[in-house]
């Protein structure tokens, strides 16, 4: 099998989580014996361009010229039986769905972002959730609000971009949708459901997992997307020292809170940024990871790698963190406004035993459901109030094996548990987290072994090669 991986890399100066993935992803099929033509173009690449190239990257993202005449050669010289296609912006543009089409090859893109609708990719703006832009033709909002590189000028170029190329989104042969939460993103574009499957991203295993730790790791990236105000604002509610340590790793424009929080009390520890080896030490030396995030998430890394360590997540019901921890029902994605605002209760499922084929799990959006009140749902948009979605009881196994009721708002899944992006819940869930870590350490590694283990990942995404050959 023959596959034409096309990518435009992030700039190295700004660490991407998809340069990386798409990396490991070319290494993992390679090792499985598939043949794999990189396509690669990087965003370093512009400040050396001749002026005459430089002169064209402002219609770059709607046609690449020089682009689309090197795959034309690619494809006409080794007639490969796939192009898999990750992020095309600015050098390739989507355009490259049409050459590959033109010369008779399907493709396949991985969806890492909300960009089909979303011109910054994050339905995120100024400090709160936004779909302004959502079903809109023209997503003028985008525009008004400088969302793409904080311009007025590149916001209007994206958000034509996308208007331009809703047709050539539209005709990809098969979306890969990393959570099922993209997978509904994907549908309230008008994606059909035969042509969506969920796999997610995979990570090489650690090995067997250590003994469980002590207290809470959160690791990432310190900016107010990944909620640590709001997980400080919660671990605040404790008294000091009685939920045992918070570790707190990485760097960003909120490591002043952080090193704040740790002067004022014992139990925080800023841990600061990490290599793999201190990731590892930090991982081992905890019991429960945290996913704070308050912008839907598309697939946090940190999730697979606390269940391949043995480490249950306590997260945030948004985008793609539900269907990490396998707690997950069908909802439509959180509407515009603060994170803990929601839009309207889901539908029934349109899909049915012939929705999108999800490879990993069942297929649900992990986002917010609706507003105390609507479709009876809870303001905390799982369900209504005191259960485990519509109808059931929620649960929660100790360390004894003893079952009893959670906190209102509190969701538990295979391998963790979610919670409103709300800091009154979070701060009940803390404890509950704290007290079910070791009776969920082992759910948590088997997710990872049946779900996000690379062998299971690379033949799920063969199997969606192979389909289309």
């Amino acid at each position: 099998m023959r596959i034409v991986v096309a990518h435009n890399r992030y700039r190295e100066a700004q660490p991407s989580g998809e340069n990386t993935i798409v990396d490991v992803e070319i290494s993992q099929l390679a090792a499985a014996g598939v043949e794999v033509l990189p396509f690669l173009r990087s965003s370093d690449e512009i400040p050396s361009m001749p002026k005459t190239a430089k002169a064209l990257l402002p219609i770059s993202p709607i046609y690449a010229p020089r682009a689309q005449q090197e795959l034309s050669r690619l494809l006409t010289e080794h007639r490969p039986d796939v192009l898999h296609l990750h992020n095309p912006y600015p050098l390739l543009s989507p355009w490259v769905v049409r050459t590959a089409h033109r010369h008779g090859v399907p493709v396949v893109q991985t969806v890492h972002n909300y960009r089909q609708v979303c011109s910054s990719g994050l339905y995120f703006r100024d400090g709160v959730i936004c779909q302004d832009c959502r079903g809109r033709t023209l997503g003028v909002p985008a525009v008004v609000h400088r969302c793409y590189r904080g311009s007025r000028a590149q916001s209007a170029l994206m958000a034509t971009t996308l208007a331009v190329h809703r047709g050539t989104w539209k005709s990809v042969d098969r979306f890969i949708a990393l959570t099922s939460a993209v997978a509904d993103h994907l549908r309230d574009y008008g994606i059909p459901d035969d042509r969506i499957v969920v796999k997610p991203n995979a990570i090489p295993d650690p090995g067997t997992p250590a003994p469980l730790g002590h207290g809470f790791l959160f690791l990432g990236r310190l900016s107010p997307e990944k909620g640590l105000d709001l997980l400080l604002e919660a671990w605040r509610r404790h008294p000091d020292g009685t939920l045992g340590p918070l570790r707190v790793a990485g760097d960003g424009e909120l490591r002043p809170l952080v090193e704040a929080a740790a002067a004022e009390r014992s139990d925080v520890t800023f841990l600061g940024p990490l290599d793999r080896a201190g990731v590892r030490e930090a991982l081992n030396a905890s019991a429960v990871v945290l996913a704070t995030s308050t912008w839907h998430d598309v697939l946090p890394t940190v999730i697979i790698e606390a269940l391949a360590s043995g480490r249950p997540v306590l997260g945030t019901a948004l985008g793609g963190i539900p269907y990490l921890v396998g707690a997950d029902t069908p909802r439509e994605p959180a509407g515009t406004g603060p994170a803990v605002a929601a839009s309207a209760a889901a539908p029934p499922s349109p899909g049915g035993p012939s929705g999108p084929v999800d490879l990993a799990g069942p297929v649900g959006s992990g986002g917010l459901a609706g507003p105390a009140g609507s479709g009876g749902l809870g303001s905390d948009g799982l369900g209504p109030v005191g259960s485990d979605g519509p109808g059931g009881s929620v649960g929660q196994v100790d360390s004894a094996g003893r079952v009893g009721a959670l906190p209102v708002g509190i969701r538990a899944g295979e391998a963790g548990w979610v919670v409103p992006p709300d800091p009154a819940a979070l701060a009940a869930a803390l404890p509950v987290a704290a007290a079910g870590a070791a009776a969920l350490a082992g759910p948590a590694r088997a997710r990872y072994d049946r779900t996000f283990h690379p062998e299971v990942v690379t033949k799920r995404l063969i199997d969606v090669y192979a389909s289309l050959r």
